[in-house]
């Protein structure tokens, strides 16, 4: 039996008949695995998600984090202040994915995915201010790559700048394996504070369910199913009506008319529009207050004649969100709406029995019930899957003989490793005067002066380290992005994640996707990070096969101030550059399994060993970072430290480094995660902060002319700036 019969059984057995057409399309919807996570829930209670911080967890529109209050007397000279008990500030974290869209029409698909994570945050009361977006695609030699990288930024950029919500950050990478199926993922920070919050759980019946925003149209139709199947090889022409289309001017006024709305205390409940459009929203709304509802559909505001009721149900039409207001506030939210030029509908109440939907059409002489079934039985009542999977093999070692110079020219200059300006630089990410380490950086910071902190960020996945190993890569990535705010100065506070997969039907792929939810949650447990909230994306499977498993990680940590050393060094003849946690340094125990050198020259390896002790690692880490005697921190991974050397130097400020090493290669080009490369005027402190905690290697000082000279073993290699600038620029070359 397919589990669609199995799923018509139940329905039937609960209902006690035949569910009607509108009920049989909501059951389709928000039974399948982009919104019931069917296959992904019974893997994810390995994720803790709790801590003191935490105010809203999972399960709503987005997270709610409360920022700490940090005691400048907690701290002696030199070191960092202690975080104290929560302020009354406190931030949402969201994440979701439009990846199927975003193959189907780039622009209009990822700029979407922007709309829905910031509507996903003004649901809880709180106010856009920094947005990230972490993407993969095929290989950047390829045509169809590029012109979804192209389409995808632009949709990007477009709507974020139109709102006025900043990008600050994310990651961009390429592997064959995302020919056929890109991935979008979007995070979303906001800023509220307790007054404000406003959760998606129906409050009181009697109540009133309010439909602001844009009118409703037939875009959209079938989203979730859309992105719960493998993509066909067709599906670029066929799936394209199943693409919502954004608007991000209206978004700007539904933005300014929600603050104005949660100012004056006006709503109960919230809950945007998103898969499944209205029916998912006022019926997810209304289900997590254990009460009901009674709709009339011919309410709503339509932009489309003769609309029928399943449409009105499941156009995933963008730019509206659903309330719950008391009565006697109706009329004011009609008014703020009306002043902002946005539509409003009053579509029905809040009850204590079935969700129930009703419709009568200008024609029609007698109201028609076209849905009454339970509310949690529709958002609670899909059986979960109990799928079969591998274990995934461990690479064996075949390593390339390849001589130091070109290894050093193509993994620098590789599209994964080089610079991204071309992506940021079209995003407007100083909106809004936060921003006070932008793109470009291993973390961005926004200032959030209202808790007297800096709110650090960092996203994205590493797809050659969880393609070698699904359940050690995913540790990585939350290592890597921990480390990337220990190097600005910042501690963990809370982050969220979007995995995605492929066909979870597939034993090996589910038991990649099995890996990456354990690797993920163990070491973000080891970090005492609580994972908050996230997205699952399965079925990212094509004619091409499946994508690598990738769990995009949104983490953020606080610290006092606006300021963070920088990524490029200082010609400076006191500073001394160090390497920082390099455990396999003097060794031969170099592990390049994940590697960007061996996806440039082949051969594979085992995946590296990480460090024992992180947490202790990285609190020492931001203690160096925020000492005055530092100069400039890197984190050290993608790439390896050729790159990270690489990405430090500039036009005035040169770098000679020598290291001893019967490995060159290994040396250079391994990419585990937890290190970090410090240049300082007191290497003695770093060394009695980091003492016992990770090794501390001086590697080399700065020169003013402009020149990387790395002296490896018996190998020496020198690239002026100019030379690797130029490498580095591949994707502006080839893209202009």
């Amino acid at each position: 039996m397919s589990e669609a019969d199995s799923d018509h059984e139940l329905i039937v057995a609960e209902l006690g008949r035949e569910p009607t057409p509108a009920e049989a399309a909501l059951f389709e919807n928000l039974w399948s695995e982009h919104c019931a996570y069917r296959s992904s829930r019974p893997l994810l209670s390995a994720f803790e998600s709790e801590g003191q911080q935490v105010v809203v967890g999972p399960g709503d529109d987005a997270a709610v984090v409360a920022l700490p209050s940090y005691d400048d007397s907690s701290a002696g000279d030199g070191e960092t202040p202690e975080a104290g008990d929560n302020s009354d500030v406190y931030i949402t974290l969201g994440i979701e994915s439009h990846n199927h869209p975003s193959y189907v029409d780039p622009f209009d698909g990822a700029a979407t995915g922007v709309g829905g994570i910031v509507r996903d945050t003004l649901s809880m009361g709180a106010y856009p201010i920094a947005l990230t977006d972490s993407l993969y695609f095929g290989s950047f030699d390829r045509e169809h790559s590029r012109y979804l990288f192209e389409g995808v930024v632009d949709g990007i950029s477009h709507y974020g700048n139109c709102i006025g919500v900043p990008t600050v950050g994310g990651s961009v990478d390429f592997h064959p394996d995302y020919e056929g199926n890109p991935l979008v993922n979007v995070a979303c920070v906001g800023l509220l504070n307790e007054e404000r919050l406003v959760t998606a759980v129906a409050q009181e019946p009697g109540n009133k369910l309010v439909l602001v925003g844009n009118a409703t149209g037939r875009d959209g139709l079938g989203g979730a199913s859309f992105a719960s199947e493998d993509l066909a090889e067709d599906a670029e022409t066929e799936d394209r009506p199943a693409v919502q289309v954004g608007d991000p001017y209206a978004e700007k006024l539904l933005i300014e008319a929600n603050e104005q709305l949660i100012d004056e205390n006006l709503i109960e409940s919230a809950r945007d529009l998103g898969a499944a459009g209205l029916g998912g929203a006022s019926s997810e709304l209304v289900a997590k207050g254990g009460l009901g509802a009674h709709i009339e559909l011919e309410r709503v505001h339509q932009r489309e004649p003769n609309m029928t009721p399943l449409e009105i149900l499941l156009a995933e039409s963008q730019e509206r969100m659903c309330y719950e207001v008391e009565p006697d506030n109706v009329d004011r939210v009609r008014e703020i709406a009306d002043r902002f030029d946005l539509g409003c509908s009053v579509i029905g109440d809040v009850t204590d029995g079935n969700y129930v939907c009703t419709f009568k059409g200008v024609e029609q002489d007698e109201r028609e019930t076209v849905v009454d079934v339970d509310a949690e039985f529709l958002g609670e009542g899909a059986p979960m899957n109990d799928l079969p999977w591998n274990e995934p093999a461990e690479a064996d070692t075949e390593l390339p003989d390849v001589d130091l110079e070109t290894a050093f020219d193509a993994v620098v200059g590789s599209p994964n490793t080089a610079s991204k300006r071309w992506v940021y630089r079209q995003y407007d990410h100083e909106v809004g005067v936060r921003t006070s380490v932008p793109p470009g950086d291993d973390a961005a910071l926004v200032a959030i002066r209202e808790a007297d902190c800096g709110l650090a960020i960092s996203a994205g996945a590493a797809p050659n380290w969880t393609a070698a190993s699904p359940k050690a890569g995913a540790r990585a990535v939350a290592l890597e992005n921990a480390t990337n705010l220990a190097v600005k100065g910042a501690t963990p506070l809370a982050a969220v994640d979007c995995l995605n997969g492929g066909n979870p039907e597939k034993p090996d792929v589910y038991g990649g996707f099995k890996g990456i939810v354990d690797g993920l949650a163990g070491m973000c447990a080891e970090l005492s990070v609580p994972i908050v909230g996230g997205n699952v994306s399965l079925y990212n499977d094509s004619v091409s096969g499946p994508i690598p498993p990738t769990p995009t990680l949104a983490m953020v940590g606080t610290k006092l101030g606006y300021e963070a050393p920088p990524l490029a060094a200082t010609a400076d003849e006191d500073a001394t550059l160090l390497l920082v946690g390099d455990d396999a340094l003097g060794t031969d125990s170099f592990a390049l399994g994940g590697s960007e050198y061996l996806a440039q020259q082949g051969g594979t390896d085992r995946f590296p060993t990480l460090p024992e002790n992180p947490t202790a690692r990285l609190e020492a880490l931001a203690t160096v970072a925020n000492d005055d005697s530092t100069l400039a921190t890197h984190d050290v991974s993608h790439g390896g430290l050729a790159v990270s050397l690489a990405e430090m130097i500039t036009e005035t400020a040169g770098l000679e480094v020598s290291i001893e090493t019967d490995s060159p290669a290994g040396a250079l080009f391994h990419e585990t995660p937890g290190r970090a490369l410090v240049l300082t005027t007191d290497p003695e402190s770093v060394r009695a902060t980091l003492d016992a905690v990770a090794p501390v290697t001086a590697i080399g000082a700065t020169t003013t002319d402009g020149t990387l000279s790395v002296t490896v073993g018996e190998d020496t290699l020198e690239r002026t700036a100019g030379a690797i600038a130029d490498r580095r620029s591949i994707i502006e070359a080839e893209l202009e």
